[in-house]
């Protein structure tokens, strides 16, 4: 997963960088936190691929972070996009939608899925999960990923005549499997190291609170102004 921060190209001192990406380049999916204004040229600047979004996360219904949101929707209605796009948010960000579709007489070609924030799981794809924590009157993110299992040897594998199937499966998880002939294969002696997953934790309140730090413990930082760790 790679982490690709979002600015405008002229930013003030009063502006804070409060939009960000999360690439998960094997799967071509792309989970955009927040659109501030200019978004768009960043994505492009940056050679991001706008159909590749399959997720919009409102944080904060404020006009930094939605300044630039009907302009990215009604470019990727524009690219032709069919495929359901999936926004997550508070209560209110529907409504604002829908008026601002009204108003500038705006159809998207593809659908829009709503939803609101609660605590607990919101999101998840193959490799990561996403979770939302009320903190006061602001939401937190967690986001998890799977452990994935090392890679398998093949070769190794062969020189017992194993039949393929299911009995590499159970190998590749560190099953032990018990041959006719009273012999033991141990299944962490037919993979690597299984590499563990990663905790990453986007902090929106900027004062210390109990609940913050709580989620954020053995977290990786990643961004100061969105408060990541």
């Amino acid at each position: 997963m790679e982490i690709i921060n979002l600015t405008r190209l002229h930013p003030s001192i009063s502006y804070l960088k409060t939009s960000l990406i999360l690439n998960f380049k094997d799967l071509k999916e792309i989970w955009l936190f927040n659109c501030c204004q200019g978004c768009q040229q960043m994505m492009e600047k940056k050679t991001i691929k706008m159909s590749q979004i399959s997720k919009i996360i409102i944080t904060e219904l404020n006009i930094e972070n939605i300044s630039g949101l009907l302009g990215l929707l009604s470019s990727l209605s524009l690219i032709n996009r069919k495929k359901v796009l999936n926004i997550y948010g508070i209560k209110g960000l529907e409504k604002y939608l829908d008026f601002g579709k009204k108003y500038s007489q705006t159809k998207f070609r593809y659908n829009l899925y709503f939803h609101i924030f609660r605590t607990g799981f919101i999101a998840k794809n193959k490799n990561c999960y996403m979770y939302s924590v009320l903190n006061n009157i602001r939401f937190e993110f967690l986001l998890f990923s799977k452990e994935q299992y090392g890679k398998f040897y093949l070769n190794y594998a062969k020189k017992f005549n194993l039949v393929k199937g299911p009995l590499y499966g159970k190998l590749k998880k560190g099953y032990r499997l018990l041959l006719p002939d009273g012999f033991i294969l141990d299944g962490n002696e037919f993979t690597d190291k299984n590499k563990t997953g990663y905790k990453k934790s986007l902090i929106i309140c900027r004062y210390c609170a109990r609940n913050s730090t709580e989620i954020s413990k053995e977290s990786d930082i990643l961004q100061e102004e969105l408060i990541i760790y």
